[in-house]
């Protein structure tokens, strides 16, 4: 059995191959190999190392887990339209080098919306090969943080209110003839090439959305997926107005034989009209996990410290086994219904057009519509990974990566229990480390100024006598308000390690995660609500914790 995440990887990749080079042969019998290309967008904050090690939090847990938001975060769009800073280019440059010299053909460098927030994107390769491009880019980028005094964040949510990051998929098939199979050709022969590829991928995801949606699924990522700039977790595909209209059309082709006129005007006025369509199509839809975006699929809700095999493995997978199932089709039209190619790949085509409608989405993904126009279209809403990662070990996952001979159910099985385990682990340790800052960080320094305040009070006394309580009313209530949640912290934190205890007796992987997910997370929000607002009471020249605005303005 493998247990790494390469040897699946190369087996869907194997797979998809396979099936795509089969359709490929109706269109082009020169074609003998598909290879599926991948370019990914690393998004990631640099954070002076000296401030980010002064914080136990993101030193444990890569993250932020209290900290009251900045007054100024990225509301005005300056840190995304700005220049970039001299010394975070200075850390790019070097990067870059690093990168040129292991042969990482990275391309592109920007800042992103939340300050100190930046992305770096590479021109797109083999897939298996720009997944270990990946993977090494990231050990490089924290090597050459290190030596700029610079941590490296790719946490997919370090600080509370502002963006969060992503690490978006960009996917393709390509022929060993040089087509891009997601790319709309010339001739409109080669438009329905695009057009059956296009419909395909749409259908693989429309009937394997939950299982896209478990490739994807981790603890840190729970944070970003559905929050104000992220995709949300339910998976929907974007392709725009223009091509929903060119569905549309080629949804009202005759069942059976075309006739010679259906035929023409088919491939003229809607298959021959596809590359001026894309030409002017510059629709986009931020909000949309998977979109269509001119010469590609991208894959929006894959997590910044994921490893994309997992969400390429899973992608490459539902693909092959929708593109096997139409040749099937396609082929079964040709030899009992004699119908000739072109219009058995049209009649195919058309069912899957009507079939795949509630997996396409052009709307607003954040709105609260869309959440219940999604539950009324059967699409599921995974929110938590405990949740989502089931799809992994459902009938229907298992028997498609045995039948792609990608995984069997041993494989499978392993990697959910691993990824439940993983889940468990980060949530506890998140847990931890936030009980020990509000404990050890923050009550002690409230009590500190509290006792500050409380000498004031007796000072007013004594020189006041009975007019003190008037004149020290406003640091009375500061005491009084100080005590409570002083007591709402050792309350809630009580509360969670009897939740966690609870959950760590469980022997049953997925009821742990569960319980963890359901029963101790809850907590942290609660205890930090108590420690922000210490935080904006508490004298800041005894406040122990490095701030957002130095965290985030420190450049």
């Amino acid at each position: 059995e493998a247990l790494d995440y390469k040897t699946p990887l190369l087996r869907a990749l194997n797979a998809v191959d396979e099936a795509a080079t089969d359709i490929c042969k109706y269109f082009d019998k020169n074609v003998k190999k598909v290879t599926a290309t991948l370019g990914w967008e690393q998004e990631y904050f640099l954070v002076d190392a000296s401030l980010a090690n002064s914080r136990p939090d993101l030193v444990m847990t890569g993250r932020t887990l209290l900290g009251h938001t900045s007054a100024k975060g990225q509301q005005l769009d300056d840190h995304y339209f700005g220049s970039i800073p001299s010394r975070a280019l200075n850390y790019m440059r070097e990067l870059e080098e690093e990168c040129m010299l292991l042969g990482i053909p990275v391309k592109t460098r920007h800042n992103e919306v939340a300050p100190n927030q930046f992305e770096l994107a590479p021109i797109f390769e083999e897939t298996n090969l720009a997944v270990d491009h990946n993977s090494l880019l990231m050990d490089v980028m924290s090597k050459v943080g290190e030596r700029h005094d610079f941590k490296v964040l790719f946490h997919e949510k370090p600080f509370q209110g502002v963006n969060g990051s992503g690490k978006h998929n960009n996917w393709s098939m390509a022929t060993d003839t040089g087509i891009n199979l997601l790319s709309p050709g010339k001739t409109p022969m080669s438009n329905l090439q695009f057009l059956s590829f296009f419909i395909n991928t749409i259908k693989a995801v429309n009937d394997y959305e939950e299982l896209l949606r478990a490739s994807i699924a981790t603890a840190s990522n729970d944070h970003r997926l559905g929050a104000n700039e992220a995709p949300p977790a339910i998976i929907s595909v974007f392709i725009g107005a223009q091509l929903t209209k060119v569905l549309a059309e080629l949804e009202g082709v005759s069942n059976g034989k075309l006739s010679p006129e259906e035929k023409t005007d088919l491939k003229l006025n809607v298959v021959g009209k596809i590359p001026d369509v894309m030409l002017d199509n510059t629709d986009r839809n931020r909000t949309s996990p998977f979109a269509f975006t001119g010469n590609k699929f991208e894959f929006r809700a894959v997590g910044s410290s994921a490893n994309c095999a997992n969400a390429m493995t899973t992608l490459n997978s539902i693909v092959a086994k929708q593109l096997k199932d139409f040749k099937k089709e396609v082929d079964s039209l040709i030899e009992k219904k004699d119908l000739k190619k072109d219009e058995a790949i049209f009649n195919v085509l058309r069912e899957y057009i009507k079939g795949t409608k509630n997996i396409l989405f052009e709307g607003d993904g954040y709105s609260e519509a869309w959440e219940k126009e999604a539950k009324k279209r059967g699409l599921s809403n995974h929110k938590t990974t405990p949740t989502a990662l089931k799809a992994k070990v459902s009938k229907k996952a298992l028997d498609l990566f045995k039948e792609l001979n990608v995984m069997n159910h041993i494989e499978v099985e392993a990697r959910y229990e691993i990824e439940l385990e993983e889940y468990t682990k980060k949530i506890q340790i998140e847990g931890r480390v936030l009980g020990d800052i509000a404990r050890n960080h923050v009550i002690p320094t409230a009590i500190r100024y509290q006792n500050t305040l409380i000498e004031n009070v007796r000072g007013l006394k004594d020189i006041f006598g009975k007019d003190f309580e008037k004149i020290a009313k406003e640091q009375i209530s500061i005491i009084k308000e100080i005590s409570e949640h002083i007591e709402g912290i050792n309350s809630k934190v009580e509360h969670m390690t009897d939740a966690r205890k609870k959950a760590n007796a469980l022997t049953d992987a997925q009821k742990m995660a569960e319980m963890y997910c359901d029963k101790v997370k809850p907590y942290f929000d609660e205890i930090r609500i108590h420690c922000d607002k210490l935080e904006l009471i508490v004298d800041d020249e005894i406040w122990t914790l490095t701030k957002y605005r130095e965290l985030l303005f420190t450049r």
